[in-house]
């Protein structure tokens, strides 16, 4: 049993995505059952919910993953899934709208302007960097590079100024599932970014 996960293992780090299913329905359960959800939060937020984006996140990440065997594996898919609950806990503690520093603006250029600044990816006042065009064009183009649960929940939350529940309604997830998909899908927002601000005409 172990040598052939050890082998589906590797052809899934190759890029086999049939062996990475076969080994996510073989160890999945092991990962789900160290979840451990609160009470209070079970009415909003499932372990189900949890492994579902945890799944999406090791699949975008198999490349990155540096073990060599199931054991390895099973260590890192479980720490995934712990992040991920972490953060949608986190969430749901907060449940309402970012603080008003931190929250967008109506206006659709400050609104990007200010999407820009929240991911943090260059330092200073990124309307002083580039003009507010160019922050619309490069998280338009970051955007379109994302899965398109990440995408959504960033156009939805971040750009149209919808709450956490909102969203979690928009996208036919619990609240719980909508935070934990905001904090992964402003992650890979700003790795993206990261690689498209230096064309800025401002830098």
């Amino acid at each position: 049993m172990t040598d052939t996960q050890n082998d589906k293992l590797k052809k899934a780090i190759a890029g086999d995505r049939v062996s990475f299913e076969a080994l996510l329905a073989e160890i999945g359960a092991d990962v789900r059952n160290t979840l451990s959800i609160a009470e209070k939060w079970r009415s909003v937020l499932e372990a189900d919910d949890v492994m579902q984006v945890t799944y999406m996140e090791a699949f975008m990440r198999i490349d990155r993953f540096s073990g060599h065997d199931v054991g390895a594996f099973r260590a890192w898919l479980r720490q995934i899934a712990q992040n991920n609950l972490r953060d949608a806990i986190k969430g749901l503690e907060r449940d309402k709208r970012p603080p008003p520093g931190k929250r967008v603006q109506p206006a659709a250029d400050k609104t990007y302007v200010a999407l820009y600044d929240l991911v943090g990816t260059i330092s200073g006042t990124p309307s002083r960097v580039a003009a507010a065009n160019e922050i619309q064009a490069c998280i338009d183009a970051a955007l379109a590079k994302l899965p398109p649960d990440y995408a959504k929940v960033i156009r939805l939350f971040d750009l149209e100024g919808l709450s956490g529940p909102e969203v979690g309604k928009a996208i036919g997830r619990s609240r719980g599932a909508a935070f934990m998909l905001l904090a992964r899908a402003r992650e890979k927002l700003a790795d993206v970014i990261g690689s498209e601000s230096r064309f800025f005409s401002g830098r």
